[in-house]
């Protein structure tokens, strides 16, 4: 047994409402995130003072300011995780190796993203958003037209096509399913139903990835809280156990982003295989015993791409598994995305999939996977670190 299996819950979870690209201002990034964490405190039933610790990714948030703002008097463990959406799910694992050390005792992970001041490696902050930019190694892909990551996965798609039979209809299938997901969902930005037809007449972005292959542009902040578990039975709300967690990768997916120097089945994958490997050795489950999951969604086709690196079908059979209606909510083997998923619900860089999935395991979520007592949560696909998380229902 893994000695941080079920030795940490998340007992809180907030979220300031989700807008669409620029429409939180005049609020701050800042201001976001301090709302969703007081939300996340209030739900757990604690307040700041309680709180010693941060576990965040990415985000750029200064921790001084955040502890100061939100009145925390002694933060006595402050880490985060770096690159962009691979590491979202591994900041429970951070936030659970840190309560399990001795090091902290209440721990805080945060996600406040506004698209209008948010910036993907572009220096000075000029520019497209999301634009590489320019290095010795992206000097082997930008003067081709490889500008951003919708470039990037556009090929791995592609790949995928020619290796296993993989159709645009089957990409299609994880943008309605999602949607339809998201339309029952009240705070989703998407409310309208997404058919077939709606799919096709989608514009063409970075062939094969159409309009509804990428991921919104929004702005917003989730919060979760995490104690011991010992603790989190005696506050206000039924704790979520972190069963297990994980986050790294294959020394071979460090140049995923911006450039490809991968081997051929390995490019058209998740880039999750060795994260998930060690999740689940970590663990005393398999992807079968997962009842629902939240796979990072930040374009539609790697949804296919992680259901065969976390094992719920074999290698290029991802197509087919979800052709068969598997990821469906309700009548699904394994509803992905209950919540509407980057695609449709909201995109806070992984951080929405960590929300719904404490909202199954409490039985509170708006799509209600009957019976669910474990769900899986995913970061990326990315460079290094990917990360993912099996949170458990507390059945003591």
């Amino acid at each position: 047994m893994h000695q941080l299996q079920d030795a940490a819950a998340v007992v809180g979870v907030g979220a300031t409402d989700y807008y669409r690209r620029g429409r939180s201002v005049p609020a701050t990034a800042m201001d976001l995130a301090v709302s969703a964490v007081r939300a996340a405190l209030e739900d757990a039933g604690l307040g700041p003072r309680d709180v010693d610790g941060f576990a965040l990714y990415a985000g750029g948030l200064n921790t001084g300011f955040l502890a100061q703002q939100l009145g925390v008097p002694d933060v006595r463990f402050n880490a985060t995780l770096p690159g962009g959406g691979g590491g979202s799910a591994g900041c429970l694992g951070l936030a659970a190796g840190a309560i399990v050390s001795g090091q902290a005792s209440v721990v805080v992970s945060v996600m406040a993203l506004q698209q209008a001041t948010y910036r993907l490696g572009q220096a000075g902050g000029k520019g497209s958003p999301y634009a590489f930019t320019p290095s010795p190694e992206t000097d082997f892909s930008v003067p081709f037209g490889w500008v951003s990551p919708g470039h990037k996965y556009a090929l791995a798609a592609r790949r995928h096509m020619h290796l296993y039979g993989t159709t645009r209809e089957h990409f299609a299938e994880v943008a309605i399913s999602t949607r339809a997901n998201a339309v029952r969902r009240p705070g989703a930005l998407m409310q309208q139903p997404l058919t077939l037809d709606d799919y096709f007449d989608g514009r063409m972005i970075a062939d094969p990835l159409c309009l509804y292959d990428f991921c919104l542009e929004s702005d917003g902040a989730v919060a979760l809280v995490t104690t011991s578990t010992e603790r989190a039975r005696d506050l206000a709300r039924p704790p979520v156990l972190i069963h297990a967690a994980a986050f790294g990768g294959d020394g071979v997916n460090s140049p995923q982003l911006p450039w490809a120097n991968s081997p051929d089945e390995y490019f058209a994958s998740g880039y999750s295989e060795a994260v998930a490997r060690t999740l689940y050795e970590r663990s005393e489950i398999g992807p079968g015993d997962i009842d629902v999951a939240q796979l990072y969604d930040h374009f539609g086709p790697m949804v296919l791409m992680q259901l065969e690196d976390y094992g719920f079908c074999g290698r290029g059979e991802s197509g087919d598994f979800v052709a068969d209606g598997n990821i469906r909510w309700p009548d699904g083997g394994l509803p992905v995305n209950t919540h509407g998923g980057h695609l449709s619900e909201a995109y806070v860089m992984g951080m929405t999939h960590l929300r719904e999935a404490v909202e199954q395991l409490r039985g509170t979520a708006t799509n209600q996977v009957d019976g669910a007592h474990t769900a899986l949560v995913s970061g990326g696909p990315a460079s290094i670190p990917m990360s993912a998380v099996i949170l458990r229902k507390d059945e003591p």
